[in-house]
């Protein structure tokens, strides 16, 4: 059920696969009911929606004891497969949409995840300079992500990389980017995954902030 993830992660533990296939399994169910990832894509959820968040997890190995904040989580993406990932690291998923915190919040709770919180609000609600990455899925331009991300960002260094923001992005960004773009790094997603065409206009960004 989860070929996908295990050809471009082999070492996952038992468990670890267990949860994912609980998201397998899970989403397509909450989705029929309330709508967090577009019923024509649905079928394409490994793939596109759980991989796509995993890519995160191609770029950065999490230091044990981060705190990451998904601004703008939805249905629980990227924040949930990572937190299946970084077992050891808190996640905080952030939604204004209630019925989306409530899929994010049920898929999190059967598979076993105690490793996330929710709050369903606007990011300025929660605690400022706590986090060491806010990681997100193309919900807002990245002007807009920064501006919400950089008063979250923690003073406290842990991982190979600064703090800062973490982005998964689709198209062409050097009009997005702007006055970040010299100090933005853009990967893409095609040579974390060579072999699936879904990533060949996908792109990871990572932005270094400070509060």
């Amino acid at each position: 059920m989860i070929g996908t993830i295990l050809k471009y992660f082999p070492s996952l533990s038992e468990p670890q696969r267990r949860q994912f296939e609980i998201m397998m399994e899970l989403y397509p169910e909450w989705n029929a009911r309330i709508n967090v990832i577009s019923r024509k894509d649905i079928d394409n959820l490994e793939i596109n929606h759980i991989l796509h968040s995993l890519a995160i997890a191609r770029f950065i190995s999490f230091t044990d004891g981060s705190r990451i904040m998904d601004l703008g989580c939805g249905g629980g993406l990227p924040g949930l497969p990572l937190a299946v990932m970084f077992p050891d690291c808190e996640f905080m998923l952030v939604d204004r949409v209630g019925k989306k915190i409530r899929v994010a919040t049920e898929i999190a709770q059967a598979a076993g995840l105690s490793n996330v919180s929710f709050k369903h609000g606007d990011s300025g609600e929660c605690q400022r300079g706590a986090f060491d990455f806010v990681v997100s899925r193309a919900v807002m331009s990245m002007p807009d992500l920064i501006k919400a991300a950089r008063p979250h960002i923690s003073s406290v260094q842990r991982n190979g990389y600064p703090n800062g923001l973490i982005t998964l992005k689709g198209g062409e960004l050097s009009g997005e980017l702007g006055r970040y773009k010299s100090e933005t790094i853009v990967e893409p997603l095609a040579s974390m995954f060579p072999d699936e065409d879904f990533f060949e206009t996908k792109v990871l960004t990572y932005t270094p902030l400070k509060n």
